[in-house]
């Protein structure tokens, strides 16, 4: 007699089905992680583009007040524009390595799985 497979039973996963599996999941991970990662890229440089700025412009505003109320013989705008735009590229270092971390630390997890 024919007897039919029992459809509750599952065959065991050959070899080749287990790496068509993992390369299908692996598919839509990333697609789902390009749209994410392109707008936090975007992102990331309007922050880094902005943590940059206005420390700098802060500086430069604050030396152009002093020099125009306490002129001396050096100049507080060149000294706070520069001292603005170092506090600035810290921060902006500070960002990143911190959003590099996160993102090694999801792939570092999402390949253990």
């Amino acid at each position: 007699m024919n007897k039919k497979p029992d459809i509750n039973q599952r065959p065991e996963k050959t070899e080749f089905s287990k790496q068509v599996g993992d390369m299908a999941a692996r598919k839509i991970k990333a697609q789902r992680h390009v749209t994410k990662t392109v707008w936090s890229g975007l992102g990331m440089m309007g922050l880094v583009g902005w943590s940059v700025a206005m420390p700098t412009l802060l500086g430069a505003g604050l030396g152009l007040w002093l020099d125009k109320h306490y002129a001396g013989s050096h100049s507080w705008t060149l000294a706070l524009l520069v001292t603005g735009l170092c506090l600035g590229c810290f921060n902006a270092w500070h960002w990143i390595v911190k959003e590099d971390k996160e993102i090694h630390q999801d792939e570092d997890e999402n390949n253990d799985e």
